[in-house]
Parts: structure tokens; sequence; C-alpha cells
């Protein structure tokens, strides 16, 4: 109120100003006759606006409903209209049906996997491709003096080691996904069946840091280093997979090696109570079907599982590369009596 009081004091004023200004017949006697009277209309004004705040005042006092029923909101007689969300409403169909990633191995929603179900998968712990090729010794010699920061830095911390290591292993299968899905396009044909395959597995990995977020909670400083080497990896790998395809399967092949070399000791770590035994979390026993009774070492003898099929894939796409065989369904035609749908 009192702003509006200055303001009605201003716009009076400058009211008798412009006359006089725009005036110049009057004479000085008059200028000074029209200034008193300004003054005292401002002053009138001045004095109406205080007698309006003191009866207003005098009336809450008073407990006066007069000024409030004159000002009251008439509203609707059943209440007023519920808030109405119209983005559930506009939907598609397809949308409202959930996409639930699923895991490698086919036959794991068959049954609730058990910790002696997980001990009987056959990954092969120590398998290793022995490199022939320049370009395979290169990969393996970049995979290796990639982990020797990583041992130094994280050293025993397994829970971060495994963030790193699922951040960075969520990139190959997405880049060539993607670059072969922009080939296929480009070229007007077939992916030969891959690209399924290599989403899966991006997948796949995801999932797995999810599951880690869960468990070992990274600090900000973490976070930041774990984002600056995944943007590297992402920008190199993408160059790397334009080059050569091939020499890039490799690298993540050898890439699994290691990350069921760190799961292994992982299990071993919790064998020997250095880590605890914590109860799996709840995205990961949905995700892989396990027993309501997982812990912790379920879950890593499960990722470890992952990662043994992803060694064995990427070496085997390497290889077919190699062979100029790219396309799966060549040996998936010959395996049943009727041809595959090539996508």
């Amino acid at each position: 109120m009192a702003t509006f009081t200055a303001l009605s004091r201003h716009h009076t004023q400058a009211l008798f100003r412009c006359a006089m200004q725009q005036s110049p017949v009057l004479s000085p006697f008059s200028r000074i006759q029209a200034r008193a009277f300004g003054i005292k209309t401002t002053l009138k004004v001045q004095e109406h606006i205080s007698n309006m705040i003191k009866k207003d005042k005098k009336n809450k006092a008073q407990g006066s409903t007069h000024d409030s029923k004159e000002r009251k909101i008439e509203l609707p007689a059943n209440g007023p209209e519920p808030f109405t969300d119209t983005m559930f409403s506009t939907m598609p169909a397809e949308l409202r049906v959930p996409h639930f990633p699923e895991p490698m191995r086919s036959d794991t929603m068959d049954r609730k996997w058990k910790t002696s179900d997980l001990e009987s998968l056959d990954i092969g712990e120590t398998k290793h491709r022995i490199p022939d090729l320049i370009s395979d010794k290169i990969a393996l010699w970049a995979v290796k003096s990639a982990r020797k920061p990583t041992d130094i830095f994280f050293r025993n911390k397994y829970l971060h080691r495994s963030v790193m290591l699922e951040v960075v292993a969520a990139v190959p299968g997405m880049v060539g996904a993607v670059i072969r899905h922009i080939k296929s396009l480009q070229g007007m044909r077939h992916d030969g069946g891959w690209i399924g395959h290599l989403l899966h597995e991006a997948e796949n990995e995801r999932m797995h840091l999810m599951t880690w977020m869960e468990v070992g909670k990274p600090v900000l400083w973490e976070r930041a280093l774990i984002a600056t080497v995944q943007t590297g990896f992402f920008a190199v790998f993408s160059l790397l997979y334009m080059v050569s395809p091939r020499t890039a399967h490799r690298v993540v092949g050898y890439l699994e090696e290691e990350a069921v070399t760190s799961y292994t000791h992982f299990i071993k770590e919790i064998d020997a109570g250095r880590i605890d035994n914590v109860k799996a979390p709840a995205i990961a026993v949905a995700y892989w079907n396990l027993d309501d009774s997982a812990t912790l070492r379920d879950v890593v003898l499960a990722v470890r599982a992952d990662e043994a099929l992803h060694r064995d894939t990427n070496h085997h796409f390497s290889d077919r590369i190699r062979a100029g065989r790219e396309s799966l369904y060549e040996d998936l035609d010959h395996a049943d009596d009727k041809p595959h749908i090539k996508y």
C-alpha cells in the first residue's frame, strides 16, 4: 500500500508538471496557483488512501466480513475440478508394456538359480586366446597396460573396481551395434545377425553397472574419474571400430578375460571374509532370477558367467571377420532343416 501511495503522489505531480510545461500562456502567478493546487490534491489523495488503510485494519480487527463477502470466490458445487494427468492417457499402447532387460543365458528364467547352480557353470576361468597376429598382440598389450593403473588406484576395492569396469565394458557393444547399423543402412544389406547380439551385450553390461551401483556407492571424485575414463574410451574405441572392427572385438575379448580374472579375485576376497557377503540387491535377484536368499557372492558368480560369454563371443566375432564369414546365417542355415529369416 505504501508503494501505491508513492505512485499516486508521483502520478499526480507528474500530471501537473506536464500541464504547466505544455501551457506557455500561464502567467508565473497562475503557475504558482497550479502548483499549489497540485500539492493540495496530492495531499488529499494521500489522506484518502490513509483513511482506506485505517478502515481496512479496523474491519479486520472487528472481524468484519463485509469486504470478504464482496471478494468471495464462487466455487463449483462439487468442489474444484480434479487435476487430470493426460500424459498417461495419451501414451501409445506400445509404451504401456514395460521393457525388462533379458539376461544373457536363455535358461536363466526357467528356474530360481541357487549358489550351486552358479558354481556349476563351466566358464573357463583361465581361458585365454593366444595372439598370433601383430594386431592381436597390440590389443593384448593395450588391455594389460590399461589394467596396471587400475590395480594401483583401486587395489582391493573390488566394488569400486567393478563400477569402473562395467562403465567401460558397456561401451563396445553399443558402439559396434550403432556402426554396423549405419553400415547396414548405407549398404542396403542384411547385417548378418550381429546388431541384436551387440545390443544385448551392451544392455547386459549396463545391468551389471546398475547392480554394482546398488551395492557400492562411489563418491563424487570417483564418479568424475569414471566418467572421464569412459568418455576417453568411447572416443578411442569408436575410432578403432571404424578402422578395424576385427581388432576392436579382439580388444573386447581380452578385456573380458581380465574381467573374469577380476571377478574371480572378488569371490576370493568374499570367501576370505575381507568383503561382507551382504544380501543381493533386488535388481540382481530379479534380473538373474536368483534365489530369494541370494547374496553378494551369488551376484559376482552371475556377473562373472556373463563376462565369460562376452569373452567368447567377441573373440569369435574377431575370428569371423578374419575368415570373411561375418554372416551368422551362413552357419545357422545348415544347422536346421529350414533356413532362418535374415535380418
